[in-house]
């Protein structure tokens, strides 16, 4: 699922990830799992919020990550 989804974490991404590479993924997945490319008007507000909540969660992962021993920075 999703195979073109880049990882966004060190060491595969050197530097930070942008939040528009962390919106672009979130964007892939919710295009996959609901089926839909762009969704019709009734479907925007649902579509838009999912991107929204999985880019929250795809920002705030990395922080927690254990990488290789190390523990990875932790948010806030």
């Amino acid at each position: 699922m999703c195979r073109s989804i880049k990882t966004l974490r060190p060491p595969a991404l050197p530097e930070e990830a942008t939040e528009e590479e962390v919106r672009a993924a979130a964007l892939q997945f919710v295009r996959k799992v609901s089926g839909f490319r762009t969704p019709a008007a009734h479907n925007r507000e649902v579509f838009d919020h999912a991107v929204d909540v999985i880019t929250r969660a795809a920002q705030e992962l990395p922080a927690g990550l254990e990488v290789r021993g190390r523990t990875a920075r932790r948010a806030g």
